[in-house]
């Protein structure tokens, strides 16, 4: 499976990289009634950090801001499943086709290129930020040295330069 598409699909919901409920089952080729169906056969295995229901209003900013999102799920009345990267592993665990461990491998390399291209970032942004240390104390220096230049020069009498001639 294409990493990009399965990044499409992680959004960023509670400060956690998600994948929601219909697009796992899309994923997965199951329903998604049929996903939630399993899920909440095993309940025990999917804790608050592992998988969290949205709330209404989560929903609606989502649907708001996210224009990808199907048509169909746009207007359904629940509220769809967030799967953290470890709930999307254990719902490995719960859905045991072969299909389902090959599309679980795909999301769990996605969810670690994205976690690498993140620490890339921190790193990126590290060095700009040194960077504009550097240059603030670069244009610091040459600020004071164009004040000193523009300063007028203090008037000290000073014997003339050249040479001297005899006035008749």
């Amino acid at each position: 499976m294409e990493l990009q598409l399965i990044q499409e699909k992680i959004f960023e919901i509670r400060g956690n990289r998600v994948m929601l409920d219909f697009d796992l089952a899309e994923l997965y080729q199951v329903e998604t009634r049929a996903l939630k169906q399993a899920v909440r056969r095993n309940l025990n295995r999917f804790p608050g950090d592992f998988m969290f229901q949205l709330t209404k209003d989560e929903w609606t900013e989502l649907i708001t801001i996210c224009d990808k999102l199907p048509k169909s799920v746009k207007y359904s009345p629940a509220l769809p499943l967030a799967f953290t990267e470890q709930g999307v592993a254990m719902l490995s665990s719960v859905l045991r086709s072969q299909s389902a461990i090959e599309i679980n491998i795909s999301i769990m390399r996605a969810f670690v290129l994205m976690r690498q291209l993140a620490l890339g970032y921190d790193e990126l942004l590290k060095k700009i930020e040194q960077l504009e240390v550097n240059t603030n104390l670069q244009f610091s220096e040459i600020y004071q040295a164009l004040t000193e230049l523009m300063k007028e020069p203090e008037k000290i009498e000073r014997n003339p330069i050249g040479y001297k001639t005899r006035k008749n």
